[in-house]
């Protein structure tokens, strides 16, 4: 149902659409509303707030969700007036610490927001606060705020709501005081509810709104740009889970780590030392590092480390830590359940990169190694998401930022890794690792997409084809890196336990430039035939002239065989065009009739000229006869018929006999009088939208692909 809605919003006029996107996206809204009271907040009210300000989006939504819960601009506006006043009164600059101080001491107390830091004091026997923008150190703290937040002595502080005293006179030996103290985090959530909730909303919607609930606007993205996006999370609903995620700049790829959840800390791939990360030595006492207090520990712009000496231990300590959940430093061995990413910048694109070295060619050197890759359990495509720009960030409504993550906090407990196994049987020769890296990505996008575990037979094959294209990412290049991982290859596929079917599975990047060969490769045939086609997902490749060589008659050049066959391709898939898909089987036609209920918004006619462009370059069109059946539609036939009559005319001087009939129906498909017709399940329209402005608007095969299938048929011998 859901899937027939998606391709007749693709099929119709562009008004239609956008008032049809306006109005479902309004339904949504509504939903959350109703569903999550209380616990929602408009996405783009942090950024009217925030200004310049180095504050957590988390810290701003929880203020938000206090006083701006509501789709009321009356209360929204009133709200956002509290905000200002609390962040202007309560807040602390850096630059006004000295006037905050005075402050405290005038009133004898003062409220307020910071990010506090605690130290076990020895000396004393008591836990000392410091405050990173008041600049207050060795600030007594009672031991009932560090039991109840053990996260305050995890050396990265966090921010908190504080009420600090000053104590006046002669003779007083500590004159600040905290007289209360509360982290800006939910206290407690009923899971239960949350999970509840879901069968409320359709897979369409709840993936809409978790976008909006990570402050990203759905709607300029695709199925798959939303799946990337949504994995970036699977590091904070995953127990030990190893995320990478490299691509070109401005992406978002360390959003959802800086801004998201104050279970996860955020830190400088640069800045990154053993002792910091797992455990550090004061004295005779063992001090657990940042993987001992957090969810997830992200590495933002990992590949500033190129180039620079890294710490042999700290990589031995890594690789133990990504594979067994334990390290051993000081005196023992140490667990922890904290998942580690792996987020940085690629410098060339994934063509090159392919032909030229790997796609993890950006990460320091002394971790491209096959024993330290080889843990990572997902590689994110992040070159798939385009840069974020001003439309880019979400204005609907989304979950408060601190709820969601109490919720993907608690959900880490939650383990759906035995799902898989009713659903399928990967083969073989996949490793463990292999194995236990697709079981935990899709028990990581099961619990964000169908936390209620309710989904169909096909969604759940979407998510193992995504968990399963995100390990074999990791493992395409290690064979590349490492060669030790050519002696036993893994081969990834699976059976399909509901229909008996076998499934290759595929990385996009593979799909889309199937022709390049990496420089280190051993000559091969690059040719794709047609049984290639079928494994490949794509049947793209041209004849081509066998040249010839000296003092030899020139052979004429090869006519290929034409086969029927069924081809699909894959959203997101490139290197594809008309010409490939359609002029082998066009070239002794004389008369041609295409079929498309769908041509008659201006980009669906542009389609059309296109493909009537790829006969002219690719074929004689003299005494071409060229036929259109399309869809009439009662308001816009007037229109319609003079857009038609023009091309009709246009086409005279190219010396192709156009006509067109408007009629009622509702296949699609390319009829030759050479006896093919090719069956097309989106007819022309098989590109995702893309801007004027842009290379891909000259080159069809520079576009993304929607999801198609084609069926060439012989239908009669002539």
């Amino acid at each position: 149902m859901e899937l027939n809605e998606q391709r007749e919003q693709s099929r119709t006029g562009s008004s239609f659409a956008e008032s049809r996107m306006k109005k479902t996206e309004g339904q949504l809204q509504q939903k959350v509303m109703k569903a999550f009271i209380g616990k929602v907040v408009r996405k783009d009210l942090a950024f009217l707030v925030k200004g310049g300000l180095p504050v957590p989006t988390y810290v701003l939504e929880y203020l938000l969700g206090q006083y701006c819960a509501s789709d009321d601009e009356e209360v929204i506006n009133e709200g956002l007036e509290k905000v200002k006043q609390v962040i202007k009164n309560n807040y602390v600059h850096r630059a006004e610490a000295e006037s905050v101080k005075g402050i405290i001491r005038e009133h004898g107390k003062h409220r307020i927001i910071d990010k506090v830091t605690v130290v076990l004091n020895e000396r004393n026997d008591e836990y000392n606060a410091t405050f990173a923008n008041l600049g207050l150190s060795g600030v007594p703290i009672g031991t009932e705020y560090v039991r109840k937040n053990p996260k305050l002595l995890s050396g990265n502080g966090v921010w908190c709501i504080v009420t600090i005293g000053y104590v006046s006179g002669e003779d007083v030996k500590v004159r600040w005081e905290i007289q209360n103290l509360k982290p800006i985090q939910i206290s407690n959530i009923d899971l239960e509810d949350y999970v509840e909730q879901r069968q409320n909303f359709t897979t369409e919607e709840w993936i809409d709104f978790l976008m909006h609930t990570v402050g990203l606007n759905p709607e300029p993205m695709n199925r798959r740009e939303k799946f990337i996006t949504l994995a970036r999370l699977l590091p904070h609903v995953e127990n030990n889970f190893n995320f990478m995620e490299l691509g070109p700049k401005g992406t978002g790829k360390s959003h959802v780590f800086q801004e998201l959840s104050p279970y996860g800390v955020l830190v400088s791939g640069g800045d990154v030392t053993s002792a910091r990360l797992f455990v550090r030595m004061s004295g005779k006492r063992e001090e657990l590092g940042l993987v001992g207090y957090w969810d997830v520990v992200a590495w933002d712009e990992f590949e500033q480390q190129k180039g620079r000496a890294v710490d042999a231990v700290l990589i031995d300590t890594m690789q133990n830590y990504l594979a067994n959940k334990s390290f051993n430093r000081g005196k023992g061995t140490h667990e922890a359940s904290a998942s580690m990413s792996f987020v940085g910048n690629t410098k060339h694109t994934v063509p090159y990169m392919l032909k030229n070295s790997h796609l993890f060619e950006s990460i320091p050197t002394s971790f491209i190694k096959g024993a330290f890759l080889d843990r990572i359990h997902l590689y994110n495509p992040g070159w798939e998401i385009k840069m974020l720009k001003k439309d880019s960030f979400s204005k609907g409504y989304g979950l408060i930022t601190d709820y969601i993550a109490a919720v993907l906090h608690e959900l880490r407990n939650d383990d759906r890794t035995a799902v898989l196994k009713e659903y399928a049987k990967f083969d073989g020769s996949l490793s463990e690792r292999d194995h236990l890296a697709i079981r935990k990505t899709f028990s990581g996008m099961m619990k964000l997409i169908y936390p209620d575990g309710k989904m169909t037979d096909e969604e759940a094959y979407e998510l193992i084809d995504f968990a399963a294209e995100s390990r074999k990412r990791v493992k395409d290049q290690l064979y590349v890196i490492d060669e030790t991982f050519k002696a036993e290859p893994a081969v990834f596929k699976y059976i399909n336990l509901k229909n008996g079917m076998e499934i290759n599975v595929e990385t996009l990047e593979k799909v889309s430039n199937a022709l390049i060969v990496p420089v280190n490769a051993a000559p091969a045939n690059t040719e794709l035939n047609d049984g290639d086609a079928q494994s490949q997902n794509t049947s793209l490749s041209q004849p081509e002239e066998t040249p010839a060589t000296e003092g030899a008659t020139p052979k004429r050049p090869r006519i290929p065989m034409l086969q029927e066959k069924n081809l699909s391709f894959r959203m997101g898939q490139t290197g594809v065009s008309y010409t490939k898909l359609f002029a082998q089987y066009m070239e002794n036609a004389n008369e041609i009739t295409v079929e498309d209920p769908y041509i008659r918004a201006p980009w669906q006619i542009k389609n059309f000229m296109e493909f009537v462009t790829m006969l002219i370059e690719t074929r004689p069109v003299d005494d071409l006869k060229l036929h259109l059946f399309t869809n009439e539609e009662e308001e816009k036939i007037p229109d319609l018929i003079d857009k038609l009559d023009d091309i009709k005319d246009d086409l005279a001087g190219y010396g192709i006999e156009f006509d067109y009939k408007l009629r009622d129906f509702h296949d699609r498909c390319i009829k030759t009088d050479t006896g093919w017709t090719i069956t097309l399940g989106r007819g022309l329209d098989i590109f995702e939208k893309y801007s004027p402005y842009s290379v891909e608007a000259l080159r069809q095969d520079k576009r993304k692909c929607k999801e198609f299938m084609v069926t060439y048929m012989k239908t009669k011998n002539v």
